[in-house]
């Protein structure tokens, strides 16, 4: 039986025909690249038996038999995988055509056989996606650029740390009651990294944090930059807050008890020598990845740079701080140890961590991983 489904201009999804397969048109859509601004007509998607999914009139058809491919491997899994009890997890964002993530997530929901899939969702609007997919199988979201800030306004209950913040990175719908929880694990993952590398650098004692005391310059006041303060301002950093909107930037360092200027007079912005840098703007992400935000010159102050960023791994801010004789700190550790989080607050279960950092391996060789 063929089954079609069909997005329209307003992004509103209709099931033309219900059946077993209804939930997997569903989500096969949003693997897609094309949000409906992007498109002069209806898209129409059509599954057959549950067995493929094709995208008619876009160039979806990659990604829908790619991630098909992941849950259906016939040689090594013949039995299908996603049955109707498969728990639907995703990362909200946009853009998100390019984004391997969902790799990442399968492998670890594969490795200890939970039942469930993980997928690209391309969003326009956060409260209107969450309003139409508001069933119990959707159970979980990772939230990257520019959503972090409107997922907040979505839940029903936040994290205390999310809450000051004020952005999440994770959303969970409470099993008991349908509600949803969000979560902030961007600071966790990102400063244990920036940390980390800090103690291997100059054998920094396993106790205290090697931030404390140190000037600590945020590029960005949106989700990420307002983790990566709020997690400096805990670890006891001085923060420095850099932003295009310098009203955005004085708003964050008033929570965190730090300086603000705009991204322009950062360049000239160095009181002390071996500051640490963490850029959370998406200056110098694919495909312009001949940009950086702030000059190599301005690089040889720091004595750590990280970058948020990661597509590419390498970013131009990273190549210079590098060559600099800075540390540099990629975007790739900040995403793996928030990562290892999520997973084990989706599935209840210990993340394979081993396993998720050979897959993010693998997927970064193909330099189109993309949170």
């Amino acid at each position: 039986m063929e089954i079609s489904a069909q997005l329209s201009r307003t992004s509103s999804f209709r099931v033309l025909e219900s059946g077993k397969v209804e939930k997997l048109i569903d989500i096969a859509w949003s693997i897609g690249n094309a949000s409906s601004s992007q498109c002069d007509e209806n898209l129409h998607l059509h599954a057959w038996d549950g067995n493929s999914a094709i995208a008619e009139k876009s160039d979806n058809k990659f990604q829908v038999d790619q991630i098909w491919a992941l849950y259906n491997d016939r040689d090594r899994m013949p039995k299908r995988q996603i049955a109707a009890d498969t728990k639907v997890h995703g990362i909200i964002g946009k853009p998100i055509g390019h984004s391997k993530s969902p790799h990442l997530y399968i492998s670890a929901f594969r490795a200890p056989g939970f039942n469930g899939i993980y997928l690209p969702l391309l969003v326009d609007s956060v409260a209107d996606f969450i309003n139409t997919y508001s069933s119990p199988d959707f159970v979980g979201y990772s939230y990257t650029i520019p959503h972090k800030e409107d997922g907040l306004r979505c839940c029903d209950e936040i994290d205390p740390i999310a809450k000051e913040i004020g952005a999440i990175s994770c959303m969970i719908r409470r099993p008991t009651d349908g509600k949803l929880m969000g979560y902030n694990v961007d600071c966790l993952g990102a400063i244990a990294a920036i940390e980390e590398a800090l103690r291997a650098s100059n054998g920094a004692p396993a106790s205290g944090s090697p931030l404390a005391g140190k000037l600590f310059v945020v590029m960005g006041a949106g989700g990420a930059g307002k983790a990566l303060a709020y997690g400096g301002y805990e670890k006891g950093a001085r923060v420095v807050v850099a932003n295009r909107t310098y009203a955005k930037a004085k708003e964050l360092a008033g929570k965190v008890g730090g300086q603000s200027i705009t991204l322009d007079e950062l360049k000239d912005f160095h009181p002390e020598e071996g500051m640490i840098l963490a850029n959370t703007t998406s200056v110098g992400m694919k495909p312009r990845i001949e940009d950086s935000p702030l000059p190599k010159e301005a690089l040889k102050h720091y004595s750590l740079v990280f970058d948020a960023i990661y597509t590419p791994k390498w970013t131009r801010l990273l190549q210079e701080a590098k060559e600099c004789g800075a540390i540099v700190v990629f975007g790739t550790e900040m995403f793996i140890n928030q990562a290892f989080v999520q997973v084990e607050r989706f599935t209840g279960l210990p993340a394979p961590k081993q396993l998720m950092r050979d897959v993010l391996a693998r997927n970064m060789d193909k330099s189109e991983f993309f949170w």
